[in-house]
């Protein structure tokens, strides 16, 4: 894709989320929108197109860091439950509860108990959320191994992305496959009718930013569309099924 036909579609597609945002503030909608993945898969990149041009009153991007002593000992959602949308906001989560079901689960971080309790609870958990009139849409940002080497290192080599290294870097490479495992798991247990998983191929950054908008305009009924959609690409963005872990389209 050409550095002109990105911009140009990108420009078309953030208008268009402009035009959404309103329609969500006058219909005092509540929008949820979980950004899951690989590290490095491009997470940020996506989440600062979408809100580039947005209303910071009605927008909030929410990347938590280590839970404190205190957020340890409490239900295990209750820190995530005080940055659900109020009425007319659309808030975009870096990362979210499902954190128990990566990191947590791959590093040690959370006993299997623990685990286990989160892994039976979150679909019953984000129904409520449905019901109570948030709509939650979750992607998956998915890249392959190659790539991620490249962007981790990219990343230690830019001096203006050093704020994006962290001690887990390290290991994320060395535990690929522990992490294809703990995807696999969370992907096949918490995909669900009212809250189902989008898988993103994010090995092109800028068709996985176009794809990801382009989805995300179409999940909210809106009268105010002045254009006709491009379809995302099926190879791009694609709502999860279990033929995926093996038909190539999800990195092994």
């Amino acid at each position: 894709m050409s550095k002109n036909s990105y911009k140009a579609s990108l420009r078309h597609l953030q208008i268009e989320l402009v035009k959404l945002q309103n329609y969500l503030i006058s219909n005092e909608l509540k929008l949820l929108v979980i950004f899951e993945g690989r590290d490095a898969a491009g997470k940020d990149g996506v989440i600062k197109r979408i809100v580039e041009h947005l209303s910071p009153r009605e927008t909030r991007v929410v990347a938590l860091g280590k839970p404190s002593d205190q957020e340890l000992k409490s239900w295990y959602f209750q820190r995530y439950v005080a940055h659900l949308p109020k009425a007319q906001e659309m808030v975009l989560m870096n990362r979210s509860w499902y954190n128990r079901a990566g990191v947590e689960r791959v590093m040690g971080f959370c006993t299997d108990a623990q685990y286990q309790r989160f892994m039976s609870s979150v679909v019953e958990f984000e129904a409520l959320l449905s019901k109570s009139g948030i709509q939650v849409i979750k992607y998956y940002l998915d890249i392959g191994k190659d790539e991620q080497k490249k962007r981790l290192q990219d990343r230690r080599d830019d001096p203006l992305k050093q704020w994006k290294i962290s001690p887990i870097d390290a290991s994320a490479q060395a535990h690929w496959r522990d992490y294809s495992e703990a995807r696999n798991a969370m992907l096949l247990q918490t995909h669900s009718a009212a809250c189902p998983w989008t898988v993103v191929n994010a090995n092109n950054k800028k068709r996985a930013r176009l794809a990801v908008i382009r989805h995300l305009l179409q999940q909210v009924e809106s009268p105010v569309r002045v254009f006709d959609y491009v379809e995302p690409n099926p190879e791009v963005i694609f709502t999860f099924e279990q033929k995926h872990l093996h038909d190539g389209l999800i990195a092994k």
